[in-house]
């Protein structure tokens, strides 16, 4: 990655915003709106700062002296000034959605945003707040941790009982933790890839490597692909194995191979 995203809470705090007109109103709005303190230069708190300069030397020279200070920079504009970009948001409450090129486009982030923007329902947020204020009482009706993910995993599917790109009411989850549809694809699956392109995967190959307990891969396979396994799935590189590519209970176990080996 180009750069590393991260959500900072601004709610409270001050923020250095320098410069005049549109660039720079459009960061006002975009600080105000998460709540944070615009302050001049001169403020001693602030840890990061904005540059909306339309001068060029009058632009390098107030980088130079806020990052002097040890403060983290956006420069409007000027990437290669930038200690971080802001991205396109779609904000939908609790989920936030952030897009960006690392300056190299704000267009396409722009695109992105609208295109997704559509297949995300304004219920997300009350989606989110409400899974949240039921975490005691999913813990408590599932209290062993994988069979608790493979819950929620099979409710927050395609076609699941609380599907994201679904539209959902205030009571969505509670009819779900009374009539849990905990149904998911389980067993041992082959795929053999076709490409060394993630996007080449099938819808069902990206699911099945999203939800998968145990991944067995040869060598071969590309780190690309590898990315798209489920963060905390146990992953051996072929010929290593453990006991057994058997799967137990409702475990998803995956056997991937590569391009050449799949020929």
């Amino acid at each position: 990655m180009r750069s590393t995203p991260f959500f900072l809470r601004l709610n409270g705090q001050p923020v250095i915003l320098l410069g005049e007109g549109e660039a720079a109103a459009a960061k006002r709005r975009l600080l105000e709106r998460g709540g944070a303190v615009i302050v001049g230069e001169d403020n001693a708190d602030a840890r990061i700062a904005m540059v909306a300069m339309e001068g060029e030397e009058e632009a390098i020279a107030a980088v130079k002296r806020l990052k002097a200070r040890g403060l983290l920079v956006n420069a409007v504009d000027r990437p290669a000034l930038c200690d971080f970009t802001t991205p396109a948001i779609i904000d939908r409450g609790s989920v936030l959605v952030a897009m960006g090129t690392g300056g190299a486009s704000a267009g396409l982030a722009k695109a992105l945003r609208q295109r997704f923007e559509a297949l995300l329902p304004s219920s997300l947020g009350d989606l989110a707040n409400a899974l949240f204020a039921a975490r005691a009482t999913i813990k408590a009706k599932w209290p062993d941790p994988d069979t608790r993910r493979r819950a929620i995993d099979a409710a927050l599917q395609p076609g699941g009982a609380l599907d994201p790109l679904v539209p959902h009411d205030a009571e969505a989850v509670a009819r779900w933790l009374e009539d849990p549809d905990t149904s998911q694809q389980s067993g041992a699956f082959t795929i053999a890839l076709r490409s060394n392109d993630p996007d080449d995967l099938t819808i069902n190959e990206t699911r099945l490597l999203g939800s998968a307990d145990r991944v067995y891969h040869d060598v071969h396979v590309p780190k690309a692909v590898l990315n798209r396994i489920r963060a905390d799935a146990v992953v051996f590189a072929l010929p290593d194995m453990d006991d057994e590519q058997s799967p137990s209970g409702d475990e998803v176990i995956i056997t991937l191979l590569s391009v050449d080996d799949a020929a």
